[in-house]
């Protein structure tokens, strides 16, 4: 087992209250962590003390309790940018997750930058957030969605990408770890490449940000998003960066509230950034857990977190390997710690209820991933995502269950 230096299991374990639930009468193996991730007592009393002693509306108030939320508030959008790196913390914008921030941008992009005719380049390991919204920007402008294809070990034809970029491409959104191979993109390659052309470029974070640090300004990107309860905060929170010329350029997405200056019925002005995002009152106990997740994070040894999580993920892969019928989906050289894996022809949603019944927690479906599910062959598969805080003893309940379905399926 690798060396996890200065990084104390016993400890980050412990910081997690759920890890501690029995399943039907069976220790909780939480292997879901690719779809959410747990929170730590400390983002739980984050939120349990704001409603306690803070709740109040932000930005408006000039009394005592809105003074303090405000703060809260605002000290988190500085907190986020440290985190990711960001030049300046006005160029974050809270958002209701991952989902919205490329949401907001496809909007922003339909209004000002897309015409008939251009090109917005995508890969086939997106998430299905990271294509509909330029499915439908390229039906409501006329421009044309092209897709980089992905080999047989799940990692990007890097020659295709090069030939796909042109001087009709507007835009490449791209995914910097796939939430279903778990293949961890060469992204700053990729933006220096699309940027020679003069192209911008959205990269998603929601897989790469709970498992590795993240700075957005050495990988130069033009837009990032993440998701808060991926990265041990609360749900219904996320964040959007975005460089000051790209978020000054891009109209409103959502009008009303906190993103107005001024209103007559002759015509109105908007805030700048990043109010001119932020309309009307924001999740504001999702943002004040979102900043005490990430004082969480920093407060870990972040390298031995990362080479437990690799510890994990080989151990399970070898013995996982080993199951009669099995086979795994995505076998890229660089890797996050998620680990899809097919049986025979047991359906993804029978493992699934079979390893629940031993208490291990893993995701069965097509992971919001279809086209590259299809591309593989497979219309869903099992899915097992561990993070810091799991155990080898995790991985050898995972096994064990699988082991004992694939007798039981013969």
């Amino acid at each position: 087992m690798t060396n996890i230096s200065t990084f104390d299991f016993a400890r980050v374990r412990a910081d997690f209250p759920i890890l501690s639930t029995t399943v039907r009468g069976k220790p909780l193996s939480y292997l879901d962590n690719g779809a959410t991730s747990q929170k730590p007592a400390s983002v739980i009393e984050a939120i349990d003390r704001y409603y306690r002693a803070e709740n109040s509306n932000i930005h408006r108030g000039v009394h005592y309790l809105s003074e303090q939320a405000t703060d809260a508030y605002e000290s988190a959008r500085a907190k986020v940018a440290h985190f990711i790196a960001a030049p300046e913390s006005d160029e974050i914008i809270f958002v209701r997750g991952a989902t919205e921030g490329i949401n907001l941008v496809a909007h922003g992009f339909i209004e000002t930058q897309l015409s008939e005719g251009d090109e917005i380049l995508i890969t086939h390991m997106e998430h299905h957030a990271n294509i509909v919204p330029w499915q439908i920007a390229a039906e409501k402008t006329g421009a044309v969605l092209k897709v980089v294809p992905v080999n047989d070990a799940g990692e990007l034809d890097l020659v295709a990408y090069s030939d796909l970029l042109s001087e009709r491409t507007k835009l490449v959104a791209l995914v910097h770890v796939s939430n279903a191979l778990g293949t961890i993109n060469p992204a700053k390659a990729l933006i220096a490449e699309a940027h020679a052309r003069d192209i911008p470029v959205l990269l998603d974070g929601c897989q790469s940000v709970p498992h590795m640090p993240v700075d957005v300004a050495d990988l130069d990107c033009d837009f990032f998003v993440f998701s808060g309860h991926k990265v041990f905060g609360p749900t219904g929170i996320g964040v959007l960066w975005g460089k000051r010329e790209w978020l000054e350029r891009l109209p409103p997405y959502q009008s009303g509230g906190d993103m107005i200056e001024r209103v007559d019925f002759e015509g109105t002005t908007y805030k700048g950034i990043p109010g001119k995002f932020e309309a009307g009152t924001p999740h504001i106990e999702g943002v004040i857990g979102l900043a005490a997740a990430i004082d969480y994070v920093n407060g870990l040894d972040r390298v031995g977190a990362l080479a437990h999580e690799h510890a994990l993920l080989l151990d399970a892969t070898e013995k996982l390997s080993a199951v009669d019928g099995l086979r795994i989906i995505g076998t890229a050289q660089h890797k996050a710690s998620i680990l899809s894996f097919v049986i025979n022809e047991i359906h993804p949603h029978d493992i699934g209820t079979f390893l629940d019944a031993d208490g291990v927690a893993v995701r069965a479906g097509h992971h919001c991933t279809q086209p590259l599910l299809k591309r593989f062959g497979v219309p869903a598969t099992a899915r097992a995502s561990f993070s810091f805080y799991n155990n080898f003893e995790d991985v050898d309940r995972l096994v064990a269950a699988v082991t004992k379905m694939q007798r039981f399926f013969g």
